[in-house]
């Protein structure tokens, strides 16, 4: 017996070894960003990279996006190049959940950051997109931004020539969405333009391009073979492939003549991503979008997060309840001189901060990436709860407070109304409600200074301190 179980100790001793050497090889494989080889001849690629105040949300966005390329049926290999100083977390996820192969690349120095002011510092590393030029292992590599929705697939991209891109602007090509051939010779040469400091109209990566290939606007559009063949030389590619969103706003559907009807993109102001929970129904094509995410990631990880906030604000709610005869000794102990007008004018001054905080703070404390519905539901509970705690706390009158809470619940159906003809009757019944709602809104902060101006003059506020305060036949019914 003493021989077979010396085998069987070196047999398994063998086997730990070996798999401590695959997990090395493993982690040796991750730190280089690698996900085996190229698995098909085309690549649909995307670049992340860290530092701005938003990253979490294009992490999101590039999950979704390249989510919607798989649900359209993509022939193709769905590529990531991140910064080396991207979270190993978030990569372990994009290549293990999603079926990305992420490339782990060091950020290439921006020689324009200077002329780069205010909010376009968040593209100083933009050019980390000339990668793009160096995954040699594919034919053609479709280069796209985080802020794309593909509605339908868009495989026929990868028999342009070597270099194609759509103009949204009609002077410039717009760099979210375009066409290459890889080659190491192109991708040096760009470097080399870099380290030159050649020209660039606006310090990121489509000025940079766009000076590389200045006279794409002066060539043919693109045609797919319908043999499948591959073009050579460099084409502009019809709108269709790049439909702004502010299009589908004008007339609320699509219908762009130039090409198919093929990919979203929204190249708006920061604030009015699609994948922000305000951005419907304020702009209507975020609820698509977050009808992409909740069908393919769901919104597991912003939850407990909810949940806390609900739970926090049922407390506001119940202890400003419980509280509120305390409160009311506090605000009605008679003096027999009154306040200063500076005293007064001080308490109303903060009347106003607080009913202004009672509807901006929910706001910013909402995850920013939740399902609208969800985020104006937590938002309409907060600034709920909190202008129960300013009636409470100043002794205002309920409906007057909470008419801006009314207005606000109003205005999102008027915006959410599903069946009007066109943006621009949309655009006008929103700004007739604004102007209905408007004599309401005044009256209401009226009434509210109102009530406290009498509330004032009929009692102190506060006692004065270092004094016992006297009770009042208002607060001895306490």
């Amino acid at each position: 017996m003493g021989p077979p179980r010396v085998a069987e100790r070196r047999f398994a001793a063998f086997m730990a070894v070996l798999l401590l050497a695959s997990a090395a090889a493993a982690e040796e494989g991750e730190q280089r960003g690698l996900q085996g080889r190229a698995r098909h001849r085309h690549a649909y690629a995307a670049m992340m990279y860290m530092g701005t105040p938003r990253d979490y949300e294009f992490y999101v966005a590039v999950r979704v996006m390249m989510r919607s390329l798989a649900r359209v049926g993509a022939d193709a290999d769905r590529v990531l190049i991140a910064s080396a100083d991207v979270p190993r977390d978030w990569v372990r996820a994009m290549r293990e959940e999603d079926g990305m192969r992420v490339v782990i690349v060091e950020n290439l120095k921006n020689p324009y950051e200077n002329n780069l002011g205010g909010i376009n510092r968040r593209f100083k590393l933009t050019l980390n997109k000339l990668y793009a030029w160096s995954l040699v292992d594919y034919e053609r590599v479709v280069m796209i931004d985080s802020d794309n929705i593909f509605l339908q697939n868009t495989d026929e991209l990868f028999q342009c020539g070597q270099f194609c891109a759509v103009f949204i602007n009609p002077c410039y090509f717009h760099t979210g969405l375009f066409v290459l051939q890889p080659s190491m010779d192109v991708f040096k040469g760009m470097l080399h333009d870099l380290e030159i400091g050649r020209d660039n109209s606006d310090g990121a990566d489509q000025g940079f391009l766009v000076g590389c290939y200045p006279d794409l606007l002066d060539k043919p559009m693109f045609h797919p073979p319908e043999n499948g063949t591959k073009l050579n030389g460099t084409y502009r590619l019809p709108l269709g492939y790049q439909m702004d969103a502010s299009y589908y706003y004008l007339k609320l559907h699509w219908h762009v003549p130039c090409g198919p009807n093929s990919v979203i993109t929204f190249p708006s102001a920061p604030w009015f991503k699609p994948w922000y929970w305000w951005s419907w129904p304020i702009l209507p094509l975020g609820l698509s979008w977050h009808k992409q995410r909740w069908d393919d990631l769901g919104y597991a990880a912003e939850m407990p997060v909810i949940l806390m906030e609900v739970l926090m604000y049922i407390v506001i709610i119940a202890l400003t309840r419980l509280a509120k005869p305390g409160m009311t000794k506090l605000c009605y102990n008679r003096r027999p001189e009154k306040q200063s007008a500076l005293v007064q004018w001080l308490i109303k001054l903060t009347a106003i901060v607080a009913m202004v905080a009672a509807y901006a703070i929910p706001f910013f404390v909402v995850p920013r990436t939740v399902h609208p519905i969800m985020g104006w539901s937590i938002y309409l509970f907060g600034a709920l709860a909190l202008s129960v705690v300013v009636i409470n706390v100043f002794l205002l009158p309920a409906l007057a407070v909470l008419t801006t809470w009314l207005a606000i619940v109003t205005m999102l159906f008027v915006m959410a109304f599903p069946w009007y003809n066109d943006g621009v009757v949309r655009a006008l019944a929103v700004f007739g409600y604004a102007f209905c709602s408007a004599p309401f809104l005044w009256a209401s902060v009226v009434r509210m200074m109102d009530s406290l101006q009498t509330t004032l003059e009929r009692d102190p506020f506060f006692p004065r301190l270092g004094e016992p305060s006297q009770d009042t036949e208002f607060s001895k019914l306490y």
